[in-house]
């Protein structure tokens, strides 16, 4: 077991000086233009491909890390570029842990590369989990999925929403109701190969931020896709369901409590994304507080700027400090006796909405233009605050589990 260190090592320095040069060089130049066009930023995503950024091995490293710090050091590295297109760049991760985490094998070798293409002919692949009518409510899903036996397949019907590259993916992952008697426990994933009749890309939503990623509706009407594409297998799937109908009659609130321990372990990259944003809007409004004079100096020597920009300084610290407490807990096995990852993921959002909107304030009237980037990363801080558990349900969660109560 690694000890937790707040040094990072020569080769984590390696990485988040790579990482930060990518953003520096790469991201940021681009980030005006894809915001304005609200369009997936291929030529990004091809040249993070060429250098190995945009790859399965890149982010399996950082995972697999043992002090846990890989994943949150990348995060907040390419996030300090721009939100939008990083979000491009990470969102295909998404649907790629879904397979390693539920797949065979044979599944994960088939299908995680096609998710990523190669440099010279990039994909993206999507996964769709939240519905209209089921966002922070995963029970209340309807999307069902029932097998043929006689084909050996299953048919998919229903609507998801707000899913990262949904209708544009190459492969989509997408989770579905097989059990509707049991929660979210009577859910399975399924992959849908490339050109499955019946799916379809339904709205593309114009959003108020992280406008260079893609987010859609994925419609699925009468989707026919093969036994094999159950995540797991249906042995497995019957096995599982049938141990969840045993829980459910003897005590069914471990099975919400195993659930909530999933989504604890994985809040704490959200939040990087956060400190990412918020560091980088910090540092455009201090170097503005450098040079920027009134009355004959600097306005950084004016206090009420000053103290700003300390207080600024001290919650993105603070907030990598949670990020990094959740993440090496989760990579070492410790348990969330107090919603440590929750807790790490909404101050961090926090910190984000916050921080940005100080920025914009400093800057005056040059930061309530695009002229400036603070504009945008404020517009794309907003996200963090509702994607991944609003702040509402952190509190909810953190609450339920300071005081015993059961998380639902």
């Amino acid at each position: 077991m690694a000890e937790f260190t707040l040094d990072l090592n020569d080769d984590q320095k390696q990485v988040k000086e790579w990482l930060h040069g990518f953003a520096a060089d790469v991201i940021r130049p681009a980030a005006s233009e894809w915001d304005e066009r609200e369009e997936t930023p291929w030529p990004v995503i091809q040249e993070a491909a060429k250098v190995g950024i945009y790859s399965l091995d890149f982010y399996a490293q950082q995972f697999f890390d043992p002090t846990g710090l890989g994943i949150p050091m990348a995060m907040e590295e390419l996030f300090w570029g721009d939100a939008g297109i990083a979000l491009s760049i990470v969102g295909t991760g998404l649907a790629a842990v879904g397979v390693l985490a539920n797949g065979t094998e044979e599944q994960v070798g088939t299908w995680i590369p096609q998710m990523y293409g190669d440099a010279d002919d990039v994909k993206v692949a999507a996964f769709c989990s939240s519905e209209p009518d089921a966002g922070s409510d995963v029970a209340s899903m309807r999307t069902r999925a029932v097998y043929d036996e006689a084909k050996d397949e299953w048919v998919l019907n229903g609507t998801k929403t707000w899913a990262t590259n949904g209708g544009i993916a190459n492969v989509h992952v997408v989770v579905a109701v097989v059990d509707p008697d049991i929660g979210s426990k009577g859910h399975a994933s399924f992959i849908v190969p490339p050109n499955t009749p019946g799916l379809s890309q339904g709205q593309k939503f114009k959003k108020h931020g992280i406008r260079a990623s893609h987010t859609a509706e994925v419609v699925l009407e009468d989707v026919r896709v093969p036994g094999h594409c159950l995540l797991g297998g249906k042995e497995k799937l019957d096995e599982r369901l049938a141990r969840a109908h045993e829980r459910a009659k003897s005590g069914g609130e471990r099975v919400k409590n195993a659930a909530m321990a999933t989504f604890e372990a994985s809040r704490p990259a959200v939040g990087a994304m956060a400190v990412g944003t918020a560091r980088a809007a910090y540092e455009v409004a201090l170097d503005y507080a450098k040079t920027r004079t009134q009355f004959g100096r600097p306005i950084i020597d004016n206090q009420g700027i000053a103290f700003q920009l300390a207080d600024m300084r001290t919650r993105i610290d603070a907030a990598r400090l949670l990020v990094w407490r959740a993440s090496w807990m989760a990579t070492t096995g410790k348990p969330f006796t107090s919603a440590e990852g929750s807790m790490s993921k909404l101050y961090a959002s926090e910190t984000a909405r916050d921080v940005t909107a100080q920025a914009i304030q400093i800057l005056g009237g040059n930061g309530f233009t695009r002229e400036y980037p603070v504009e945008r990363m404020h517009r794309d801080a907003a996200i963090y605050t509702i994607f991944e558990g609003t702040s509402e349900i952190q509190r909810l969660v953190i609450a339920r589990t300071l005081s015993g109560m059961p998380i639902r």
